[in-house]
């Protein structure tokens, strides 16, 4: 069954540049985007930082629903992978 009106990247793939979002609206943004996917999906975050407390507040939030895996941890050039997994 198609769903055109949800823009599914075929892949499954959805790239999330948290630069260019206000610091003040980032983990809600974040969340919204998180809880969007579904099964099997990833979102691929993109930052000028290491989001640690971000990543504490994922663990808390989602559990083992979502795992976290670092594509690039380079000063100035974060890129983390978080797929939903159930």
């Amino acid at each position: 069954m198609s769903h055109p009106h949800l823009h599914l990247s075929p892949s499954g793939l959805y790239p999330f540049d948290a630069r260019g979002i206000a610091k003040r609206f980032r983990h809600a943004a974040i969340f919204g985007a998180l809880d969007a996917l579904q099964s099997g999906e990833t979102m691929r975050f993109c930052n000028d930082h290491d989001p640690l407390p971000l990543l504490d507040q994922l663990r808390a939030r989602y559990g083992d629903r979502v795992s976290i895996e670092y594509r690039q941890r380079e000063p100035g050039a974060i890129v983390i992978d978080f797929a939903v997994v159930g």
